[in-house]
């Protein structure tokens, strides 16, 4: 437990961000996971779309320091 009023906001601050990142971290995989299904299917009709998807969401994790760039 935190004994400093900064302290204090420090663990509300990590807790919050945390929970951020883990969602974030959460729709980088579920796009991933759709766009390997929607190739090994071969449904080359949503690939594109998918694609857009999954980038969009990994690049935008990658700037938010949520991954590091050489792990998207």
């Amino acid at each position: 437990m935190a004994n400093h009023k900064s302290a204090e906001k420090r663990a509300r601050q990590t807790t919050r961000k945390n929970a951020v990142n883990s969602a974030r971290r959460g729709r980088v995989r579920t796009a991933e996971k759709k766009l390997i299904k929607a190739l090994t299917t071969l449904d080359l009709a949503a690939v594109p779309k998918l694609l857009k998807e999954y980038t969009s969401e990994a690049t935008r994790a990658v700037s938010k320091g949520v991954f590091k760039k050489q792990t998207v």
